[in-house]
């Protein structure tokens, strides 16, 4: 067996080893430097860009969130947090049986992953592109219902309310229109008829 033997001493190799480690260093020491003017210019973000989420809502205001809570439990930094309720007759906040009642998310714990989106059977949970989250307070950076929650647009109402896009919410999910004159009693609440393709 023979054995490895260690390698001739070269006094130049020697001498240059120590500089060799900054050869990258060298290269790019004379390169023109590329300054980010943030935040007074902000450069836009990729469409499919994972930010801040969104709670979002039916076309007549209803919350998609139904308490399921399998975002939760998709979560592998345990940064969501949700209480599901039971909806009534007299107070529905979305058109299943139950609605998310307390609906939070540590950003101090989220990783931005996306497995939340993933999870969702609704779609009520969505990623934004705002990226601007810092905060010099622990308790600001846990978002609550209220800071999540889509805003409402024109022709949407504040629920809770009863479902308006049909009588069940079957309906809801088959993509029912709002009426576009509220108080018409022949239209509202009433699902539109699907437009066939040609």
């Amino acid at each position: 067996m023979s054995e490895a033997r260690p390698p001739k001493p070269n006094a130049l190799r020697d001498f240059f080893a120590p500089i060799a480690g900054f050869g990258v260093t060298f290269r790019t020491m004379f390169k023109k430097v590329v300054t980010e003017q943030y935040p007074e210019e902000k450069k836009p973000t990729a469409p499919r860009y994972h930010g801040r989420h969104v709670l979002n809502r039916h076309p007549d205001g209803l919350e998609k969130c139904i308490g399921c809570e399998l975002c939760a439990w998709a979560c592998p930094a345990d940064a969501i947090y949700v209480e599901g309720a039971d909806n009534t007759d007299e107070t529905r906040f979305s058109p299943g049986e139950r609605y998310g009642s307390v609906y939070q998310i540590n950003y101090l714990r989220c990783i931005f992953c996306g497995l939340c989106i993933e999870a969702c059977p609704t779609r009520a949970l969505t990623m934004s592109n705002e990226y601007e989250l810092a905060d010099d307070s622990r308790e600001d950076l846990i978002f609550t219902k209220d800071q999540l929650l889509a805003p409402l647009l024109p022709g949407m109402e504040a629920p809770p309310h009863p479902m308006r896009l049909g009588d069940d919410d079957k309906a809801y999910y088959l993509g029912g229109a709002v009426s576009p004159v509220p108080g018409d009693a022949g239209q509202e609440g009433r699902l539109h008829e699907p437009v066939e393709d040609r």
